[in-house]
């Protein structure tokens, strides 16, 4: 075989031509894949899988005002769509107050605004809380939103313990990757640890963690990276939570966690079902978890570094094939890019097609009628098998520097995703990758329609926000924000002094102020 005959996945790992049974010599099937349902989970976390129900179709939406944001969700649900994903601008990300210096030109770009329980309770507003699940990607912010998505329950008569949904609330990649981080990681941790603490008495029905390597690999990481340095998270964590007191199986059923789902489509498959098998032992052997609370959920978000602006239809076949890879690799949850992103915000159109291409996949094609059908494949065991092994590398490295934390503090882990990136480029630029429309069969390009936020209804969004400042107890919200203060200084779970101080109207913005006050901003080492 000549080299340029030698084929390779994304993450490097070379293809034969063939496959069969030598393939997998030294695999035992009752050990590396049991039933489904079964430790290790490679086959998936239920027995019966999609023949039971499908995945949660869960479109992820947000931008503008909470008004826009809110007939934006009633519109996906109305068309079938089973589960909310709330996506927040970056202000609201980063702790700053719509009407803050830094968030000028930001506001509502990128997500939705939402800088006190008011917003929440509009974004909210005519959403049965009892029944929807919700998602929210925030992480620096976590415990403030999910706190006031609480008070909205508690607002509209529903108990804490009968709201369902998820936080993403996973700090460690921000440092890495995605960049909207506030404070140091150290008591970042304590954040992430005492939501953890408070769901388990408040909230307990809500999953308080979605382990993300999906802006990792947005970033650039492989697909071996991407289960390496989102295991390696996950270590960080549970080790934390026990730390802080809270108990190892009642966690382990409130973990979730988010990958990405790229082009290469085997590769994507059996990535997938490596994690599956890796968290299982991970929890067993390394925690002394109960085989049964050790199973990896997650949800899977189709690529949006693999659209294209050029030629943006193309995008709904790249996302129909990831959401085929995602479900025949057992996702739990499903977001399917709208073929516009790498141009815009989604415009409606957009979005209703991603989340047909849900409905086609799960009630047309029959590919939830058996579980795992790829199981027993020579090419896909294989694969499984070859990410296991080099992301059990990796974690090995990362064990050595101390842990993730330490990793992520000495700038390892970042400098891994940019070299990694960067690869993936050249690979682009050189044509050794191809990319339809892009760099093999491009076209003068068709402009698609753009959407953007409405000027007016931003400036009705900053309006409110002045009448809740104008119209509260200042004396209420200082004392407030004292207490929050003290608790930073000291020890204690923050969430409740947090919710306290939302309850009397104190904003995100000073909120965090305090913390940053307390906690200090977080600087990055230079990656080179």
């Amino acid at each position: 075989m000549t080299p340029q005959d030698r084929r390779f996945t994304d993450s490097g790992i070379e293809i034969e031509s063939t496959y069969g049974p030598e393939s997998l010599e030294g695999w035992d099937p009752a050990t590396d894949l049991g039933r489904p349902g079964e430790y290790p989970f490679t086959r998936g976390v239920h027995p019966q899988m999609y023949r039971d129900r499908l995945w949660t179709m869960r479109q992820y939406s947000g931008f503008g005002t909470a008004e826009q944001t809110n007939e934006r969700f009633k519109f996906l649900l109305e068309r079938g769509q089973t589960g909310l994903s709330v996506a927040f601008d970056l202000p609201t990300q980063m702790g700053y107050d719509s009407d803050h210096p830094r968030a000028e030109g930001e506001v509502g770009g990128t997500g939705v605004a939402i800088s006190t329980v008011e917003d929440m309770e509009i974004l909210l507003k005519g959403i049965p809380l009892d029944f929807v699940s919700t998602s929210m990607t925030i992480n620096a912010t976590a415990p403030i939103l999910l706190l006031a998505y609480e008070l909205v329950a508690e607002r509209n008569g529903v108990a804490a313990d009968r709201i369902r949904g998820t936080v993403q609330n996973d700090i460690l990649k921000e440092y890495s990757a995605r960049g909207t981080y506030i404070f140091p990681p150290r008591p970042s941790m304590r954040l992430v640890t005492d939501l953890f603490a408070y769901c388990q008495k408040q909230i307990p029905r809500w999953n308080v963690i979605s382990i993300s390597g999906y802006h990792m690999r947005e970033a650039g990481c492989t697909a071996v990276q991407e289960v390496a340095f989102t295991l390696a998270n996950a270590i960080a964590y549970v080790s934390a939570a026990l730390d802080a007191g809270v108990p190892l199986d009642a966690l382990a059923r409130r973990i979730s966690f988010f990958f990405a789902c790229h082009m290469n489509f085997f590769e994507e498959i059996a990535k997938f079902r490596a994690a599956r098998r890796m968290w299982a032992r991970i929890m067993k052997e390394r925690f002394g978890a109960m085989e049964e609370a050790s199973w990896l959920r997650f949800h899977t978000q189709t690529g949006g570094a693999t659209l294209t602006a050029q030629q943006p239809e193309n995008n709904i076949v790249r996302t129909a094939y990831e959401a085929l890879a995602a479900v025949l690799g057992g996702t739990q949850s499903l977001h399917t890019n709208s073929f516009d992103e790498a141009l815009s915000l989604p415009t409606e159109k957009a979005a209703k097609i991603a989340l047909r291409t849900q409905q086609v996949l799960g009630f047309e094609t029959g590919v939830g009628d058996t579980v795992d059908p790829l199981g027993g494949s020579w090419f896909v065991e294989r694969l499984t098998n070859e990410i296991e092994g080099q992301a059990e590398e990796l974690l090995g490295r990362i064990d050595a520097m101390g842990g993730a934390v330490a990793a992520i503090e000495a700038g390892w882990v970042k400098r891994q995703i940019e070299e990694s990136a960067y690869r993936m480029q050249q690979e682009i630029e050189d044509q050794r990758k191809v990319v339809v429309g892009v760099n093999r069969f491009a076209e003068p390009n068709d402009q698609a329609p753009i959407a953007r936020p409405d000027p007016g209804a931003m400036a009705s969004h900053t309006a409110r926000l002045a009448r809740v400042k104008a119209t509260r107890h200042p004396d209420a919200v200082a004392a407030s924000l004292d207490r929050v203060r003290t608790v930073a200084s000291g020890s204690g779970n923050l969430l409740y002094p947090i919710r306290e101080a939302l309850s009397v109207s104190a904003t995100l913005g000073e909120i965090c102020d305090v913390l940053r006050e307390v906690f200090g901003v977080y600087q990055p080492r230079e990656s080179f």
